[in-house]
């Protein structure tokens, strides 16, 4: 996500606070910042004959790996303009596109380009094109690879964290952070990889998590980003007041922080603060670049999920879906935030049992992801996101009680994605055989289900804790329901669930 513009609306943080919020401290350090000794490093090499090309793409990295994706795109966007076979520039861009369509289209051009390109830039394109074929151990197969090839390239160990981390492979993933830092102390995202690693995967450690991103404002004390990672930690811990805190000396430090500003609605959102909220929301969307503000305003919205207006929610969705049509951004970002709108829209009515608006939710949005797949061109992708339609239908039937047509659509999801070469592609289909059995009351297979399923959603965690409820495991759900309650990251589930699981921790609620 990106930046937007306008006087930042600032939270009423007494200035106590504030200065505590800033200088709080950890109790453990970050062990994998500390060097252990010279090392040679030697990266994966650069090909472009253009040097104007190249500084574009350097002024590109710098901005991706301080967390500036907006500049980073257009960094790499003009590298990639610069000299048209700069293999690197077109694969960075790609992974700050915004959308599939735009992601195709880099990998394309880089293809096109690899045969003058370095062994190391070659590699790099064939792991950018699994995610074409949703085959993660080639990726990962890939991503070692290059580590043997450029054993002494900080920004190689990083690919490889960020691929084992999608495997929930974290205890490697954090080895593999580790070994960059050792490699260059100075790298700023290694410090926010590592910090978000321990923050958001098991097992997590929030000290360390602090130290990291302690570690970022260090090396660059300039930047209001920083600020931003810290008081993502805060909320981790429910310190709402003091992430509230940091967040707001971020936009301090930079007005266009629109991220920043967007996590100030959310900590007003949980703590019930809803006019703030908006007006935090409205600061963010003001100084936002055009191309995410109807992604961003998508937040917005769930703060009438967390007020409990649910008709007022859904409205304010589709005004969104509806006006993205009226903005003028690429046609692909139009169709990618439609999908996005959609989908929230779809999992609130579902989760009230809306069902005529369900369906007729995901029928628009079923026809907005076959035209995105349709533009990106692969059987694979357009294979995949028949599984996630098909899936769709799955959960519309289940929560209307027809199971025969909920099980055909399991069985068919299952079908679709069986060639896929990813470990984790049959959690979704443990989600839905999940649901079937808790709709049908069956809590113990429905509880089976959900432990295979994706439990870094705190959804399907509460789901989970639903099931062990209904099995009679009073004390196991109220801990599933104290993890989902205590979550504190905004997004249409949680905003679903956070005051009912809070109810059912504390024992007040059904």
């Amino acid at each position: 996500m990106t930046s937007r513009r306008w006087r930042p609306f600032y939270v009423a943080v007494p200035a106590a606070l504030t200065a505590m919020a800033l200088t709080i401290g950890c109790t453990d350090s970050a062990a994998e910042a500390e060097p252990e000794g010279p090392l040679v490093v030697e990266e994966i090499p650069i090909t472009t004959s253009s040097e104007t090309a190249l500084e574009y793409f350097l002024a590109g990295r710098e901005a991706m790996d301080t967390g500036d994706e907006a500049e980073a795109r257009a960094q790499f966007a003009l590298a990639a303009e610069t000299d048209p076979g700069f293999v690197l520039a077109h694969l960075r861009a790609a992974a700050v596109a915004g959308s599939f369509p735009a992601f195709r289209r880099h990998l394309d051009a880089a293809a096109a380009a690899s045969g003058g390109a370095s062994e190391g830039e070659q590699l790099l394109v064939s792991i950018y094109e699994t995610y074409l074929a949703n085959d993660t151990e080639a990726r990962l197969e890939l991503s070692r690879k290059l580590t043997e090839l450029y054993p002494n390239s900080p920004r190689a160990h990083l690919d490889l964290a960020y691929v084992l981390g999608s495997l929930n492979r974290n205890e490697e993933a954090r080895d593999a952070i580790s070994r960059a830092i050792r490699l260059d102390p100075e790298l700023p995202v290694a410090y926010t990889m590592l910090g978000f690693q321990y923050l958001f995967s098991e097992p997590k450690n929030f000290a360390r998590s602090e130290a990291n991103m302690r570690k970022f404002i260090e090396l660059r004390p300039e930047l209001g980003k920083g600020y931003e990672y810290l008081g993502d930690v805060m909320r981790a811990q429910g310190k709402l007041e003091l992430a509230s805190a940091a967040y707001t000396r971020s936009v301090e430090m930079d007005e266009s922080n629109a991220v920043a500003a967007l996590k100030v609605g959310h900590i007003n959102s949980f703590l019930g603060n809803y006019a703030e909220a908006r007006r935090a929301y409205d600061v963010a969307l003001a100084v936002a670049d055009e191309d995410v503000r109807p992604m961003y305003a998508n937040y917005r919205a769930f703060t009438s999920i967390h007020e409990g207006d649910i008709d007022a929610a859904l409205r304010e969705l589709d005004e969104i879906a509806i006006g993205v049509d009226e903005l003028s951004i690429a046609e692909d970002r139009k169709r990618s935030a439609q999908a996005f709108t959609l989908y929230n829209q779809a999992m609130i009515a579902l989760h009230h049992d809306r069902f005529a608006e369900a369906e007729e939710i995901l029928q628009r949005r079923a026809a907005v992801v076959r035209a995105i797949a349709e533009e990106v061109g692969s059987a694979e992708v357009q294979k995949s996101d028949e599984a996630n339609i098909v899936l769709w239908q799955g959960k519309l039937a289940a929560h209307r009680g027809d199971f025969a047509a909920a099980s055909a659509a399991a069985a068919e999801f299952k079908t679709l994605v069986a060639t896929d070469n990813n470990p984790r592609k049959l959690e979704a289909y443990h989600e839905l055989l999940g649901l079937i059995e808790l709709e049908g009351e069956n809590y113990v297979d429905a509880a089976r289900h959900f432990r295979a399923a994706n439990l870094n959603e705190m959804y399907v965690k509460y789901h989970l804790g639903l099931a062990e409820a209904g099995a009679g495991n009073d004390e196991i759900a109220r801990e599933i329901f104290r993890e989902v309650s205590e979550w504190n990251f905004n997004s249409v589930g949680y905003a679903l669930v956070r005051e009912e699981t809070m109810a059912k921790y504390r024992g007040t609620g059904g």
